[in-house]
């Protein structure tokens, strides 16, 4: 099973957030606030990080930011700010999923397992090939994308999406299907939620001068072909 960072302020919440990993066979370890999870994920890196927004001196939207700057690892947002611009915002900066408190620890455990799954799923496919798109190729053994020579970091969601592109070169994705593809089938994700997916997933092919991904607006997107 998987190695988990729960990193929470409230200790009631880490303990409830730590039965439910660890019944369901998980590893977790603590962090009761933003520095604390950063040395912590030097010291022993892990699969999924599950992480509050509101803390004091360093919140989760900056630990977000750092772990970013250093690793591909997945990230739960759990929090209590329920917005659906706060969800925006934690998804632009690099988080995979959101969860608001107050929650089910069966839902977030679900949603762990989901993201763990989409982790697993390409290595599944032992032989597959790189995908490869003129100067973009995605090696989804490895989990590594490239632009020429320059490779692209992407997140578990990020990686996703572009498989799915990939896959079909000038076909338009609807939203709701990207949503099916990076998420799984029967995932409460909204509309704002794959377009923050794809700008941000934009944002790093523009920093090595690419634009592989066209919206087809009203519909959703496509890779260019």
């Amino acid at each position: 099973m998987a190695k988990i960072l729960v990193v929470d302020d409230d200790g009631h919440i880490r303990e409830v957030v730590r039965f439910a990993l660890e019944t369901a066979g998980h590893t977790v370890l603590e962090a009761a606030d933003g520095a604390a999870a950063l040395r912590r994920f030097r010291e022993e890196p892990c699969d999924v990080v599950v992480l509050d927004i509101l803390m004091p001196e360093m919140d989760g939207l900056e630990v977000c930011r750092k772990l970013r700057e250093r690793s591909p690892v997945p990230i739960v947002f759990l929090s209590s700010r329920d917005e659906e611009i706060d969800r925006v915002i934690g998804l632009e900066i690099g988080a995979d999923d959101y969860v608001t408190k107050p929650f089910s620890p069966r839902e977030l455990v679900a949603r762990v397992k989901a993201l763990l799954r989409r982790i697993a799923a390409p290595t599944a496919e032992t032989n597959e090939a790189p995908l490869r798109r003129g100067d973009l190729v995605l090696d989804t053994q490895r989990y590594k994308c490239f632009w020429g020579a320059t490779e692209v970091i992407l997140t578990v969601t990020e990686l996703g999406l572009l498989r799915s592109l990939m896959g079909a070169p000038g076909r338009v994705y609807t939203r709701s299907e990207l949503v099916d593809r990076a998420y799984g089938l029967g995932h409460a994700i909204t509309d704002r939620t794959i377009d923050s997916h794809i700008r941000r997933l934009r944002r790093k092919f523009n920093d090595v001068g690419a634009d592989p991904i066209e919206t087809v607006y009203g519909v959703g997107y496509r890779l260019r072909e």
